[in-house]
């Protein structure tokens, strides 16, 4: 048995065990660990379990990750060190996960072992211009494309999803690092799989239930959807139960965590469905503190209001931006979620230089079409829902499309299109207004999965569900390369006209049956 055909056999289910919950194909991460480790027989993967050649740094150090120092591309460079080869794979994963070069990638089908190898050569992993080729010479000389196949297979006749939510590593007693054990003593508020929405930053804002009015909003509101809230950190203690739906916060608990230096930090989750944890509790990070809801006056729908505050070792408490003390938890958990609204990260700022060495690189300039797309695609749309019924499926391309399309040619601000783009992707609701200016209102919103127009141009008011032919319409209008942007509004506001102008004949018709009944039915008494 040759050395590669060794390697494959040891350490195909790792590979597949990654396939599973980042969605890398097997195929591609067992030809990178043959390439790169040299079939298990580097320097480096003998010594330090390393397979794929990942440099230490400063944060994974700090951590108390540990390294080796070895030449490779410059002298006395220090490199990962792992406690098992299962952990070189899981780190290897994340490192690509986790940055944003690599972001393309993870829009490829799992099986797809072409596209992901032609993509690592094209954004640079290797600096050889003949990478891709190695590692599908590799892939097809040893079959490996069969173990991508057999994960799919499996995914779907489990019905499980990719992703690492629905599959936990399967750790044996031996296969626990300094990182993973560092990475369970800090949590984020939710869990996700790629970031948190947040809907409303920390600081000064339009009251939602007043606009006319301005407060300072003493924390961050995260878009919820009747969830587990959970503990941030080790050892916290809950100081503070609200069981009372009908306050200002709703029902809300407060957990407070201590500092070496003596300095504490309270965390509070408000507008709680239910409640899990009781006053004097010590809780785990990611325990479970309660289910997110809607409770409370202040609050215009579900979300979970989340706020920090600091209280130093004189007592003195102040409100900070929730978003400094999760860059905090992340940075010292090694947690790669970001926390986006309207774009931009709101961790970013607060993050250290020795983070950013860690290649993670935050969405902090996206443009109005890109954010929309990357809400669209997320776990809190609500949008990009898995479904099989091709004439939703088709309703829900339309309605992407159309999102896009009104975003673009809306002449407001890009912040303002930010904005819209984060209220449209959340309540799934398109303002047309930009399209039929003439209207008083017209929108299009999704129902069930299925697009319902409502559209009032000032003498009449339509409220329905779009049929197959004006979604195919539109649909094929939007994605026309004929067309500039003047003819797509003019034909989609054509579609929406024709249904407008197809009531009000048809509520003109039935009125005038209705006089023509009424003046024979007073022929008729004379």
């Amino acid at each position: 048995m040759s050395k590669n055909q060794e390697y494959i056999q040891q350490y195909a289910e790792y590979a597949m065990e990654q396939m599973r919950r980042y969605g890398i194909p097997a195929s591609v991460t067992l030809a990178q660990g043959i390439c790169e480790s040299a079939s298990g027989q580097s320097e480096l993967s003998r010594k330090g379990n390393n397979h794929f050649g990942i440099k230490a740094t400063s944060i994974w150090i700090e951590n108390g990750g540990k390294y080796l120092v070895y030449t490779d591309d410059r002298p006395n460079e220090k490199f990962c060190q792992y406690a098992n080869v299962g952990d070189s794979y899981e780190h290897h994963s994340q490192f690509l996960k986790r940055n944003g070069r690599y972001a393309e990638l993870f829009q490829l089908s799992p099986d797809d072992y072409k596209g992901w190898t032609n993509g690592l050569q094209d954004v640079g992993y290797a600096s050889s211009k003949q990478y891709a080729a190695t590692l599908q010479n590799i892939i097809e000389k040893n079959g490996l494309q069969k173990y991508d196949q057999m994960v799919m297979q499996e995914m779907k006749a489990e019905g499980k999803s990719f992703g690492t939510a629905d599959n936990p590593r399967q750790a044996t007693s031996n296969d626990v690092s300094v990182q993973d054990t560092e990475e369970k003593k800090y949590s984020f508020p939710l869990k996700r799989e790629e970031f948190m929405l947040v809907t409303s930053p920390f600081g000064t804002r339009k009251d939602p239930l007043d606009t006319s009015k301005y407060q300072v909003h003493k924390g961050i509101d995260i878009q919820t959807n009747h969830e587990a809230v959970l503990a941030t950190e080790d050892k916290g203690k809950v100081v503070n139960v609200n069981s009372n739906a009908n306050t200002n916060g709703g029902r809300s608990v407060t957990v407070e965590y201590n500092r070496n230096d003596g300095s504490k930090y309270q965390c509070t989750y408000m507008h709680l469905e239910s409640i899990s944890v009781k006053v004097g509790d010590e809780v785990a990070a990611g325990q479970k503190l309660g289910i997110s809801g809607n409770t409370g006056y202040r609050t215009t729908g579900e979300h979970l209001h989340f706020g920090v505050k600091s209280i130093s070792t004189d007592g003195t408490k102040r409100d900070i931006d929730p978003a400094a003390y999760l860059a905090e938890i992340a940075q010292k958990g090694n947690i790669s979620l970001q926390v986006l609204s309207n774009g931009k990260d709101l961790t970013a700022q607060y993050k250290s230089a020795s983070q950013s060495d860690a290649n993670v690189q935050p969405d902090t300039a996206m443009s109005p079409d890109e954010w929309m797309k990357k809400i669209l695609s997320s776990e809190d749309s609500g949008v990009n829902m898995p479904i099989a019924d091709p004439v939703i499926e088709m309703a829900m391309t339309m309605f992407t499309s159309l999102m896009a399309f009104a975003l673009q040619i809306d002449n407001s601000s890009e912040e303002e299109k930010m904005q819209k783009a984060t209220a449209a992707a959340v309540s799934k609701s398109i303002d047309l207004t930009p399209i039929l200016p003439s209207y008083k209102t017209c929108t299009i919103s999704l129902q069930d999965g299925k697009p319902n127009l409502y559209a009032d141009n000032g003498v009449v008011q339509l409220n329905r569900e779009l049929s197959n032919a004006e979604i195919t319409k539109i649909q094929q209008t939007l994605g026309s390369t004929m067309m500039n942007d003047d003819e797509k509004r003019r034909s989609i506001a054509s579609v929406i006209n024709s249904a407008v102008v197809t009531l009000q004949m048809s509520q003109n018709y039935q009125n005038n049956l209705e006089n023509q009944q009424g003046r024979q039915e007073s022929v008729q008494l004379k």
